[in-house]
Order: C-alpha cells, then sequence, then structure tokens
C-alpha cells in the first residue's frame, strides 16, 4: 500500500507540464505578438516617410511602442524561462542522462534548483519593469521643478536596483567559484591521507618477506 501511494504522489508531479505548456503557449503568443507591433510600427513609418507626412507625436509614439514591443518580448522570455525551469526540476533534466550530456542548453535555461529559478526569473521581471516605467515616462507633463526631481529620483532608484542585481550575481559567480576550489583541494587532502594510511597498513615484515 505504502509502495503504491508514493507512486501515484510520483505521478503528481506530471500536473507539472500543466504551466510547462501553457507557459510556452503564453511566450510564443507573446513573441509573435510582439513581432506583429514592430512589423505594423513598421509599416507606418514607411507611410510616413512615403507621403512625407509627419505628426508631431509620431516620435514619442514610436519609442512608446517599441518599448512597449520590447517590454512583451522581456514577458515572453520569463514565461520561457518558467517553463524551462519547471520541467528541468520536476519532469526531466534536459541536460544530462545518467551523467552523459543530452542537449546543449543556454546558459539561461540551464536550471538545477528552485533558487536558480528564482533568481533568473527576478532578473528579467526587473528588466520588465524598468522597461514598463520608461514606456509611461514617456507621456508624463512635468509641471514644476519638483516633478522633474521626483523623476531623476525615480531613474537613480531603478539604476541602483540593476547595479545590486548585477553585483549580486557576480558575487555569486565568485564565491561558486571558490566553492569548487575549495572542495577539490579537500578532495585531494582526502586523497593523500587515505593513500597514507594504507601504506602504514602494510604488515611490518613486508620487507623481509618480500627478500626470501
Amino acid at each position: 500500500m505504502k509502495i503504491i501511494f508514493e507512486k501515484l504522489l510520483l505521478l503528481c508531479r506530471l500536473f507539472v507540464l500543466l504551466p510547462v505548456i501553457f507557459g510556452l503557449i503564453g511566450s510564443i503568443s507573446l513573441f509573435l505578438t510582439a513581432t506583429y507591433d514592430m512589423i505594423y510600427l513598421a509599416g507606418d513609418v514607411f507611410y510616413a516617410v512615403r507621403t512625407m507626412n509627419f505628426p508631431e507625436s509620431l516620435h514619442s509614439d514610436l519609442v512608446s511602442q517599441i518599448i512597449g514591443s520590447v517590454d512583451l518580448y522581456l514577458i515572453a522570455i520569463v514565461l520561457l524561462i518558467f517553463s524551462f525551469g519547471l520541467y528541468e526540476l520536476f519532469i526531466s533534466d534536459m541536460g544530462s542522462h545518467n551523467g552523459k550530456k543530452k542537449i546543449e542548453l543556454p546558459s539561461i535555461l540551464s536550471i538545477s534548483s528552485l533558487d536558480e529559478l528564482k533568481d533568473k526569473l527576478a532578473k528579467v521581471i526587473v528588466m520588465v519593469l524598468v522597461v514598463s516605467f520608461f514606456q509611461h515616462v514617456i507621456y508624463i507633463k512635468y509641471t514644476g521643478g519638483l516633478d522633474m526631481l521626483y523623476f531623476a529620483l525615480s531613474i537613480a532608484s531603478l539604476s541602483v536596483g540593476v547595479y545590486l542585481l548585477h553585483k549580486d550575481s557576480k558575487f555569486k559567480k565568485k564565491t561558486g567559484h571558490q566553492d569548487g576550489g575549495g572542495q577539490d583541494r579537500q578532495q585531494g587532502y582526502h586523497r593523500q591521507r587515505h593513500h597514507q594510511s594504507h601504506r602504514n597498513e602494510r604488515p611490518s615484515n613486508y620487507r623481509g618477506g618480500q627478500g626470501e
């Protein structure tokens, strides 16, 4: 009974395929939507150049639509990383099988823990928020020096956030490299101790017996 329950419990992880599949569908949909918006935007620019009719709002509209498309692309990337991460964590490791590499995955899609998945998603989500912020800032009307001060402070806050994310990733890479070096040194130390203990375990008449 216990074995049957554990097998059923293990099969429940297949429900993770639902967010994986629909996450991929959402990601592909956003990629296609953003691409359509960019193509439509290019058509508007071509029409304006051909007719030599440039509205006053053309510049701000172009920048806003391009930023909006970039925002959609970033959200699509979030869903893509989310789907790949869940599949690798709960269903199957796509990068290796029995110690052998099956598929060479990009580093951003190679996920080995839930913390690593959260870190990668957090970085892309922060970039989505930054892009969305700039998309809305374009249409803000500034009525005084205080509004400009708030705008400068918000830009500074975003810059500090992106800088801290970059420093955090560099720190994790550095500490991970050091941990790997420490593990190698520790393994070498254990091998040396094992070899020394093996030599000490030889019988006292080992040389005499060999001479006879």
